[in-house]
């Protein structure tokens, strides 16, 4: 077991948490089979609380554990290709990419070798070790179910010119907060390793590898400039030395600076879909629908706040090895997908996730409902997150929305469970009232700006009065929206604070189900 240098969970050393030990299982790409599934549920089982968290980075987190987790089971993991085959790496944060990766019909390019090959590099070179915790790599295929938007240090985003695939290079820099910026840089598949290798040996020369608190890549490029950043990697011996055929042309990216690429393309006409700082859960990461593989399907099913229950984890797996090719696939909105099944077969398998009381409608209020551990698992925060949403989501049940909300509750200000803005945002308060301290919430909108939660609509709120008040919200929202069409982030924008006060008064609207 190693000793922790960061607040970050792994699998290789012990974080303590308020609940217990926390453990957490990295999932390059998010993909297990129905074996792995099964041990991590005896690990839950027999060490910890019985379930396991998916988190925004599509990790598996174990909770509760008392003693700690023993050799031999660490050594099990490392043989099913859970672990790490090098310890001193498992800090680094998830590889992420899309969920359907290899499955989706509208992808230019499947990236699971991408993430493959990256992960085998961290673990096949001990000097990145020195990465920070939180150094974070994403890979976006280009397909229907998107991971561009989601919070990391690099992305490569795929996208097609004159016929071929290339990558978009993104980086992260700029104000906190800000999500990933096109550089304006275009590189062929076989580069991006090579690519990602340098920037993040950049990265290490210019932070103190040893010190305790490593700095971001967001404040190492601040601190260098962008320009001077990209040239110091593209400029480097170990890149060209494996690159010795390529040219390094130059052209003028959109920061007015000369900066390095290798594809000699028109990047200044090349138009990208804009980024934002909001989540959005995929409309086809949830429910039925049609692989790339003819006569295949994958189901995405809901799992409430993230959390899988062991029983479940067990009976999905059987699910995949019975109809599918045996893998389930976690999703970095905390859902999970089962792929692979016969058409003739999806009705059959939709019916047994609802034996699990499981579900996969993309519009249940469940499917973007999203909190932090609370205060049993967490000493920061204030409420009780997990318990109050659930209780919020059971309230709302009768409330049919066409297009998922994203409802966010968290503890403390440090925003664990999420990074981008949601539409409404809980934060975590106690009110001192003259006899009793109350747990209760600030309730933000999210504006799609650099703030970090949006912009406040109400100061304080117990939680007693709470689901009247977001019922209001999402009644009034679906009776006076332009279109069906019209997101409620959009129609809470064409409005100031004072008018949305005036029109969510939990008065006009005592019981979601009477207006549904």
């Amino acid at each position: 077991m190693l000793t922790a240098s960061t607040a970050c969970p792994g699998l290789f050393y012990n974080i303590s948490a308020q609940d217990g030990i926390l453990s957490r299982v990295r999932i390059p790409g998010g993909i297990l089979n129905s074996e792995q599934c099964q041990f991590i549920a005896n690990i839950a089982d027999n060490c910890g609380g019985g379930y396991v968290d998916i988190t925004n980075r599509a990790n598996l987190q174990i909770r509760e554990i008392k003693t700690g987790i023993n050799i031999e089971i660490l050594q099990r993991l490392q043989e099913l290709g859970l672990g790490s085959a090098n310890p001193t790496v498992d800090h680094i944060r998830n590889i992420m990419t899309s969920p359907t990766a290899g499955i989706d019909p509208q992808e230019l390019i499947d990236t699971q070798p991408f993430v493959k090959a990256w992960d085998d590099y961290i673990t096949e070179h001990p000097h990145l070790a020195g990465l920070s915790a939180k150094f974070s790599v994403g890979f976006d295929g280009g397909g229907k179910v998107s991971v561009q938007n989601c919070v990391n240090d690099i992305t490569f985003a795929a996208v097609a010119e004159n016929g071929n695939v290339y990558f978009q290079l993104y980086l992260s820099f700029g104000e906190k907060g800000q999500p990933p910026q096109n550089t304006g840089i275009l590189l062929k598949p076989d580069e991006c390793l090579p690519v990602l290798a340098v920037l993040a040996d950049v990265y290490l020369d210019h932070i103190g590898v040893t010190s305790q608190r490593k700095r971001r890549l967001r404040e190492v490029i601040n601190d260098l400039g962008i320009e001077n950043y990209l040239r110091l990697a593209f400029t480097s011996k170990s890149l060209t030395s494996q690159l010795p055929g390529e040219i390094l042309h130059l052209a003028v990216d959109k920061f007015g600076v000369v900066s390095h690429y290798f594809c000699q393309l028109p990047i200044t006409n090349y138009q990208l879909p804009a980024q934002t700082d909001m989540i959005t859960v995929p409309a086809n990461s949830i429910g039925i629908h049609p692989q790339k593989q003819a006569g295949l399907f994958y189901i995405g099913v809901v799992l409430p706040l993230g959390r899988w229950e062991t029983w479940q984890m067990r009976r999905l797996a059987d699910l995949a090895a019975k109809y599918g090719n045996g893998n389930l696939r976690v999703t970095p909105w905390q859902n999970l997908l089962v792929t692979d099944i016969p058409k003739k077969q999806v009705a059959e398998v939709e019916t047994e996730i609802t034996r699990l009381g499981l579900n996969i409608s993309p519009t249940n209020i469940k499917t973007s409902l999203v909190a932090c551990s609370g205060k049993r698992g967490c000493a920061a925060s204030a409420t009780e997150t997990k318990d109050h949403a659930l209780a919020l989501a059971d309230y709302l049940e009768y409330i049919t929305l066409e297009h998922p909300i994203n409802i966010h509750f968290s503890g403390c200000v440090k925003s664990c469970a999420q990074h981008q803005q949601a539409d409404i945002t809980l934060l975590g308060v106690r009110i001192q009232s003259e006899n009793e301290t109350m747990e209760g919430y600030q309730l933000y909108i999210g504006d799609g700006k650099l703030q970090k939660f949006g912009y406040q609509l109400y100061e304080y709120v117990t939680f007693a009065e709470l689901p009247k008040i977001i019922a209001t919200m999402l009644c009034v929202y679906k009776n006076q929206r332009l279109n069906l069409n019209e997101s409620f982030r959009e129609f809470v924008y064409r409005y100031d604070t004072s008018q949305l006060q005036r029109l969510f008064t939990v008065k006009s609207i005592p019981n979601p189900k009477s207006h549904v």
